[in-house]
C-alpha cells in the first residue's frame, strides 16, 4: 500500500517544522526498519514540507484508519529516533494520504504546485535526490521508485506547460521580492550571503537577476573562498565585518544562530532567514531599524499570485496522476499473465536443459522472445485502463489465457467499470514488478 504521511506548510506551525528538521537519509533508514509491514520508505524534505512516502503491507482487513495509524507511528517513531529536538507528538498535525490522494499529491508537490512559491523550481531537484538516495541506500522499492519516477516526468511536463513555472519562483526569488519592493535599487546595495549549498547557489542567480553587483560570501563551514570564486564573488571569514554597513543579509545554510548581540551597530536594513531551522534569532528583528523576514513571514505575507498556478499546469498534474492511478488497477491482470507465461518458459527451460542445452542459448532465446512477447499486452492493457476499458483487459485476460483476475480491485467481467480505482487495486498493482505506467502524454 502506497501512504504518505506529510507534514507541510498548510497544516503544520512553522515552529514544528522547524523542530522536524531532520536528515532525510537517516529519517528514510529509520522508518524502514520501523515496523516489519514497511517494504520502503522515500523522505522528501524541504524548508516548509516533511514528507514520508511508505510502502506498507496493510493486512487485507485493516481498516484504513489502523493502515493510517501505523504508518503515522512508524514516521513518529523514527523521528524520535534520529532527533532528540523532536516534538513528543512529531506528527499530530501531519495528514496521512493514501493512495490515490498520495500519488496525485506527489504529483503536485513535484511540480511545485504546494509550495509557498508556486511553481517553485527546486522542489523537483529535491524530489528525485530524494528518490535517488532511498535507491540507492536500498529504502526504496519498485512501486516508490516507480511513482517518484513519473511524478519527476510529470514535473517537467507541468513546467513546460504552466506559466508559474516559467517565471523563475522560488523561495529566494519571493522573499527578495519583498525585499525590492522596499529597496530603491539593487545595483547598489551590499548584499552578505550566508551559506554555499544549492540554495545559495539559487539565491545569487535571484540577486543577479535583479542587478545585484556587490554579493560577499561568508560560510560558517570555511567554503567561503571555493564558493566565491566559483561564483565571481566577494568573500569573507568575518562575518561581521561584512554586515557592517551592509543593506542585505540572507541566510541559507543549515545551522548557524545569528543573535541580536552578533548584529553590528551598524546594522543591515533587512535580514533575509532562508534556513531551516532558523539561522536568525528572532530578536534580530526587534533591532531597530532591521526588518527580518524568515520563512513563515515570507509565507504570511507572499503575493496573492505566488499562490495561483496556471490551470495548465494543474490540468497536467490531474490528468498524469488520473493515468498513474487508472492505468494501475489493471497491474493485478498483467502480472497474472507475466506469471503465467513465465512458468511456461520455466517449464521449456528446464526440458531444454534435460535435453543438453548446457551453454544456456535455448534458455536466453526464450527469455528474449518472453520479454518481447509481454511488451505489448503490457503496454496496451495500461493504455487501455487510461481509456476507461480496465474491465475489458481482465476479461479479454481470463478468456483468453483462463486467469481469473477478480481480487485486489480488477473488475470481475460482467461488471461495471468503476470510476477509479479502487485503494487496493492502485496497491496490488502498483507493487509489481511490471514495468511503468505510460505517462500521460504516451498513454
Amino acid at each position: 500500500m502506497l501512504l504518505c504521511v506529510t507534514a507541510n506548510h498548510r497544516n503544520t506551525p512553522f515552529e514544528i517544522l522547524e523542530r522536524l528538521a531532520v536528515d532525510a537519509d537517516a529519517l528514510t533508514g529509520a522508518v524502514r526498519g520501523s515496523d516489519p509491514a514497511v517494504r520502503g520508505a522515500v523522505t522528501v524534505a524541504t524548508c516548509n514540507r516533511l514528507e514520508v512516502y511508505l510502502d506498507v503491507d496493510s493486512p487485507a482487513d485493516a481498516s484504513p484508519d489502523e493502515t493510517h495509524a501505523l504508518a503515522r507511528e512508524s514516521v513518529a517513531r523514527a523521528l524520535r529516533s534520529v532527533s532528540a529536538d523532536a516534538p513528543a507528538d512529531v506528527t499530530a498535525t501531519a495528514e496521512v494520504l493514501d493512495a490515490p490522494a498520495a500519488v496525485h499529491h506527489l504529483f503536485a508537490v513535484s511540480a511545485g504546485l504546494e509550495s509557498v512559491a508556486v511553481g517553485e523550481e527546486e522542489i523537483a531537484g529535491q524530489v528525485r535526490r530524494a528518490a535517488q538516495a532511498a535507491r540507492e541506500s536500498g529504502a526504496s522499492t519498485g512501486r516508490l521508485d516507480r511513482v517518484f519516477q513519473e511524478a519527476i516526468r510529470t514535473a517537467r511536463a507541468a513546467r513546460a506547460q504552466g506559466d508559474a513555472s516559467r517565471t523563475g519562483r522560488s523561495l529566494a526569488r519571493l522573499a527578495l521580492d519583498l525585499v525590492g519592493s522596499r529597496l530603491a535599487d539593487w545595483s547598489s546595495a551590499r548584499v552578505v550571503l550566508v551559506g554555499t549549498g544549492r540554495y545559495a547557489a539559487t539565491t545569487v542567480a535571484a540577486l543577479r537577476d535583479r542587478g545585484a553587483e556587490q554579493i560577499t560570501v561568508y560560510s560558517p563551514s570555511g567554503r567561503a573562498q571555493v564558493f566565491g570564486t566559483r561564483h565571481g564573488l566577494a568573500w569573507t571569514n568575518d562575518l561581521t565585518e561584512a554586515m557592517t554597513g551592509a543593506d542585505v543579509v540572507i541566510t541559507c545554510t543549515t545551522r548557524l544562530s545569528l543573535s541580536a548581540a552578533d548584529v553590528p551597530a551598524s546594522a543591515p536594513a533587512y535580514v533575509v532567514d532562508l534556513g531551516l531551522p532558523r539561522n536568525v534569532d528572532p530578536a534580530v528583528g526587534e533591532i531597530e531599524g532591521v526588518t527580518l523576514l524568515d520563512l513563515e513571514t515570507i509565507r504570511l505575507h507572499a503575493p496573492l499570485v505566488h499562490w495561483s498556478a496556471e490551470e495548465e499546469a494543474r490540468s497536467v498534474v490531474a490528468e498524469s496522476a488520473h493515468a498513474y492511478v487508472t492505468a494501475a488497477a489493471v497491474e493485478p491482470s498483467i502480472v497474472a499473465l507475466r506469471q503465467h507465461v513465465l512458468e511456461l518458459v520455466d517449464e521449456e527451460i528446464e526440458r531444454a536443459r534435460r535435453r543438453g542445452d548446457a551453454d544456456g542459448r535455448v534458455e536466453e532465446a526464450l527469455r528474449h522472445l518472453t520479454s518481447v512477447f509481454l511488451h505489448t499486452p503490457s503496454t496496451l492493457a495500461r493504455r487501455h485502463a487510461v481509456a476507461g476499458r480496465g474491465h475489458d483487459v481482465a476479461a479479454a485476460i481470463e478468456t483468453l489465457f483462463g486467469l481469473p483476475v477478480g481480487r485486489s480491485g480488477a473488475v470481475v467481467p460482467g461488471t461495471p467499470s468503476p470510476v477509479a480505482p479502487t485503494v487496493a487495486a492502485l496497491d496490488e498493482g502498483a507493487g509489481s514488478d511490471a514495468g511503468a505506467p505510460p505517462s500521460a502524454a504516451t498513454a
